[in-house]
């Protein structure tokens, strides 16, 4: 049965509030986003969401490989983990807005294949080796460590957090298949670059010698529900904006399409403006014509969103992590749209 989550951003009241909501309507899982300067501090969201429910998966949506080191990281989410019984998951990428908003573009994917290593040899309570250039031995103690673990994590006494890697090129893709828990998309609902990014990950996994069988996917997956498609879009635009800038985050995009929706990723990524970051109405959103944002996103009645999310989940996708509608958007519209998902569409996908 797929898996259906849904995002938060905030401070930790609201956020709280909507984890309660999102475990009422039914949601298997909720995000939150890891932006410093823009929404309030990931784990102190996470702890509120924790406390705030029983059932409901809660993960960062996403963090990154540079604003805390990977001992950092493993712990907080480690802390998480035992705090809600089981039910933490560590989204991380290679970081958008977290770094935009200290003048850093995302860290490297050789430093985020590192990152992803080390992470997981401590989430796994393992010994890991430290980093080249330390001076602990300049303090001149009696003895010190030789090696970094968090000691507190023993194997066994708290289920391992499971790392899920938010990827859209083929090099994230590649390394995600082969160091993450999860592979999650973030290339839209187009079935063939999903296809596509799918065929990337399970490439990697068998050159390494490994069963592509074993791989899981999630997608990031824009969806409003509305009879009117305009109305739709106009409630989605800024998230549809955000995650189609992602597949040409440095100005060129990879995988198949037609030369008028690369034109459109090019102009995307010549119009962002990271102070209008995922945002209605910003210059970016106005570059995207209808066409477009209704192939990349899922924008339209109950029934037609319950299709194309269906033909997403039948590729092999068994969790789908659905954006609602964005700042920006009229509340009125868009607290009826996620109402018209939890109702109409929520049930059907999850009895397939």
């Amino acid at each position: 049965m797929v898996e259906i989550w849904t995002n938060a951003a905030g401070m930790p009241r609201a956020v709280a509030e909507r984890t309660k909501e999102a475990e009422a309507a039914g949601f298997d899982g909720i995000t939150v986003v890891d932006s410093q300067n823009l929404s309030g501090d990931t784990y102190v969201n996470l702890t509120a969401m924790a406390l705030a429910s029983e059932t409901i998966h809660i993960a960062s949506g996403v963090t990154n490989a540079y604003t805390r080191h990977p001992a950092v990281t493993a712990g907080a989410i480690a802390t998480i983990q035992a705090l809600s019984g089981g039910r933490a998951h560590l989204g991380i990428g290679r970081g958008d807005s977290a770094l935009a908003h200290l003048g850093r573009a995302p860290v490297s994917v050789r430093k985020f294949e590192d990152y992803l290593v080390r992470l997981q040899g401590y989430l796994r309570g393992e010994e890991v080796e430290f980093e080249p250039g330390g001076d602990v031995e300049n303090l001149g103690l009696a003895d010190r460590p030789t090696s970094s673990r968090i000691m507190w994590l023993r194997p066994g006494r708290y289920p391992k957090v499971p790392v899920e890697v938010t990827a859209t090129g083929p090099k994230v893709l590649a390394l995600a298949a082969l160091h993450a828990d999860r592979v999650v998309l973030a290339v839209g609902a187009d079935i063939e670059r999903l296809k596509w990014s799918i065929g990337v990950a399970r490439e990697a996994k068998e050159r390494a010698g490994q069963d592509p069988g074993h791989l899981k996917f999630a997608a990031y997956v824009n969806v409003v529900v509305h009879p009117d498609p305009e109305t739709a879009y106009h409630l989605g635009e800024g998230g549809i904006s955000l995650f189609t800038r992602f597949s040409s985050m440095h100005g060129s995009v990879a995988g198949p399409m037609s030369d008028e929706d690369r034109r459109v990723y090019e102009a995307v990524h010549d119009a962002y403006d990271m102070n209008e970051h995922s945002r209605a109405g910003s210059a970016q959103a106005a570059t995207i014509p209808a066409e477009f944002a209704a192939r990349f996103a899922i924008l339209g009645d109950a029934r037609y969103c319950i299709e194309r999310l269906s033909a997403v989940v039948a590729l092999g996708i068994d969790r789908l992590v659905t954006v609602r509608p964005t700042a920006g958007a009229d509340p009125g519209l868009a607290r009826e749209s996620e109402q018209a998902f939890a109702n109409e569409v929520m049930p059907a996908l999850k009895a397939l």
